[in-house]
């Protein structure tokens, strides 16, 4: 999938059910015994899932766009060619169950997971961290729940919504995510993923998870992290571990003081180490000005 991405955009919804399809089992899109989507109509399930997913896909990415597409499907099987509206659409894609989604991102993950064993450095699993966002349809109940920045005027924004999520770097699937409005930070949002990291996994971030207490958190769960120091105090080769090259130093990092702002207690800072790193321990990296 990640090697053919503009062929995947051009297929219809129905090719891509063809050319994924064997990653979701049946059961997750066939019609349910009752209930929303549980008959077989132009929009069931499995074709409003392919086509939400083309939506997805496509840089157009609007409904008339995906109607278009069913349409050119229909009529290839039937005489009766479906409306032009979006509404139907749009109304059968409400009904895709938020539940049933996650169980299907859940599968597809273990599934390419579990294929890709044998694509680790050596053999151990890479997991890149990053944070986005996204805007949505500006209505009161999206405002309430996702609202708009403050920079923004009423009536000239539309809700926004933080993203962080985790991805597995040999084969960009992904492995978890956690979803907040303009008031969640990453590192919080990244806390509640780790679960999604085992013993010797490495942790790649950008400088936005810059953080003692994370990383110490890791260190302790038996990953090492890999990551861009927002900060840093100078540190003379005197200071040094051990000199690796010029402007290229292996250094102990020493605790910092504790941010007022910071999510978690006293006692959690208080608790870890004054500094991270040991000779013993450090896997180094040449890296310019800042290597842990």
């Amino acid at each position: 999938m990640a090697a053919k991405p503009e062929q995947l955009k051009k297929k219809s919804f129905s090719h891509l059910g063809k050319c994924l399809g064997k990653f979701i089992p049946d059961k997750y899109l066939h019609p349910t015994s009752s209930g929303a989507l549980s008959r077989r109509r132009i929009y069931s399930k499995e074709n409003t899932f392919w086509a939400f997913l083309s939506q997805v896909l496509d840089a157009d990415g609007g409904c008339k766009e995906v109607v278009r597409k069913l349409q050119a499907v229909v009529v290839l099987k039937s005489s009766q060619l479906p409306s032009s509206s979006t509404a139907a659409y749009c109304k059968a894609r409400q009904k895709l169950d938020e539940g049933e989604l996650k169980n299907i991102l859940k599968h597809t993950s273990e599934h390419v997971k579990n294929a890709a064993d044998s694509k680790r450095l050596n053999g151990r699993r890479v997991i890149v961290t990053d944070g986005a966002g996204c805007s949505m349809p500006d209505t009161e109940k999206n405002q309430e729940e996702w609202p708009q920045y403050t920079s923004q005027k009423p009536g000239c924004g539309f809700p926004s919504a933080t993203i962080c999520a985790c991805f597995n770097l040999h084969n960009g699937v992904l492995l978890s995510y956690e979803i907040g409005n303009k008031k969640n930070h990453e590192l919080p949002m990244l806390r509640k993923q780790w679960s999604t990291f085992k013993t010797g996994d490495i942790f790649l971030g950008d400088k936005g998870f810059c953080s003692y207490y994370d990383q110490s958190n890791f260190k302790d769960m038996g990953v090492d992290s890999i990551i861009t120091l927002a900060r840093r105090m100078p540190v003379s080769e005197v200071e040094s571990i051990k000199v690796l090259g010029q402007d290229d130093l292996l250094i102990h990092w020493k605790k910092p003081a504790k941010n007022k702002l910071s999510s978690y207690s006293e006692k959690e800072w208080t608790a870890l180490p004054e500094t991270l790193g040991n000779s013993e321990q450090a896997r180094t990296f040449r890296c310019k000005h800042q290597v842990l």
